[in-house]
This record gives structure tokens, sequence and C-alpha cells, in this order.
């Protein structure tokens, strides 16, 4: 597995995403604001909360390369709140949390996890397959109290924060290694101009990380950014993201 990464943080702030990559596997992470911070009951910045998460599936992908991703990521997840335990309110919905994708070369298969917004794109039997957790996309009510009461719950969607069983909601899964060349794992920062603006297809944007690389994507994103766009659903997005690109060539 051969890798080429790329992360930019949204212009004058600090990078909730980040990428973590091991010789047979790659993982993304998007951290996610809380919606009211000063009021949340934890004590350090997403960041903190991102980078142990990351570690924790990094040190376990490398040294139990057979667990099952989701088992992986509930350890994961209880290992960082075991961290933060002792200072923090862990039973508050809006402590800081992540999205997380997962892709691991095992054997004969290639494995995968998508928990939250941040897609995987797999070249698979000579198409572009999108791996992709929606559920977030189901939210019409964007206010605290309507966020708080489906988040981690059936009714709406999933991160990583302080529920280990989240992972187990995981769009998760398996691809013969041998059908597969290339893959991408994104932030949805580094996907929007597929998924937010709808102006290429998935295909497209792959096409641009294989031929030009995860820094040519998100420039190219930053400059639609700063265009203001409207997307065809008459939404207006927010300028920037963080924006995190990792592409993975599995050609031997």
């Amino acid at each position: 597995m051969r890798a080429v990464m790329e992360s930019r943080a949204t212009p004058g702030r600090v990078n909730d995403d980040y990428a973590v990559v091991g010789l047979e596997w790659a993982v993304v992470l998007d951290g996610a604001t809380a919606l009211k911070p000063e009021k949340n009951g934890c004590i350090h910045d997403v960041p903190w909360v991102v980078h142990r998460l990351a570690g924790n599936l990094a040190q376990l992908l490398t040294t139990a390369s057979d667990l099952v991703l989701a088992d992986a990521l509930a350890e994961s997840i209880a290992h960082t709140c075991a961290a933060h335990e002792k200072t923090c309110d862990l039973s508050n919905p809006d402590s800081p949390s992540s999205t997380v994708t997962i892709l691991r070369h095992r054997d004969d298969f290639l494995d995968y996890l998508v928990l939250g917004d941040s897609p995987l794109l797999v070249s698979h039997a000579g198409k572009i397959e999108p791996v992709l957790d929606e559920r977030m996309a189901n939210l019409n009510d964007y206010s605290y109290d309507a966020v708080m009461a489906v988040q981690n719950t059936p009714e709406g969607y999933y991160v990583a924060n302080t529920m280990p069983d989240a992972a187990y909601q995981a769009v998760h899964g398996s691809f013969p290694a041998g059908s597969v060349d290339s893959a991408a794992l994104l932030t949805d920062g580094a996907s929007r101009l597929v998924d937010a603006f709808q102006l290429i297809s998935w295909e497209e944007l792959f096409r641009i990380l294989s031929d030009e690389g995860p820094a040519s994507l998100i420039t190219q994103t930053r400059k639609v950014e700063a265009g203001g766009v409207v997307s065809s659903d008459g939404r207006t997005r927010k300028h920037h993201d963080d924006a995190t690109a990792v592409f993975v060539n599995l050609v031997p």
C-alpha cells in the first residue's frame, strides 16, 4: 500500500482533521467542534480528542492486524475516553466528536469502515464506488437541541465521541483485494466539489486525485469556495472547511 496525503485547515483556524497511514492501512478523521463548547463538559479542544483517537487506532491496526475494524474503533474510543474521564464530563452528548474512515489490506481482503460523513472511494471492478454514511444528511434541524436528540441514535446519525458502541453502527465491509487498484479517504471538506457543491462527479474527483494528487484537489476546492458557491439545492455553504485527502495505490 502506497499513499500520498494532504491536509489543510480552514484558513485562520486550527485543523480539526487528521490522517494517519501504515504500511497496510489508512485512517482519516474529521473532528467536530462542540455546538456549545462553553457547556460541553470537556476541557480539551477537538484536536486533542481526534489525535488520541487516531493514535489508539494506529496502535491497534499495527499490533492487532486481524482485529475486526469495528472492534478496533470501539476499543480506540474507549481508550480515548479513559484518557480524560477524570477531568471531563463524558455524559455530555456535546463532547468533542469525530468521523472515522478506515481502509485496511488484510490477506486477500480490503476491509473498510465509514462512520460519519467522510467518504471512501474505491476503484473496484473497473468503476469508482463510493462508500458513504449518509445519515448526517437526514438532519433537517441543526439547532443544539435537535442535533443532541439524535446524535448516536437510530433516529439520527453516529459519530465517535464517548460511546464505544457507535463503532458497530458504522458502514463496513470488505472487497476482494485483487479487485481494487486504488482508493481515496476524504473528509467532507475535501469532497465538497461533489457532495456539497455538485460541480463534478465522484469519478472526476477520483481522477483529480489519481492524476494530480490530493494537494491539487484541495487547491481547486479552495478556489471554488472563494467564489461563494451556492449548491444546486439552494443552500449557501460555509466558505471553507478543513480538508484532508489520502490517495492509496494498491497495485504491487
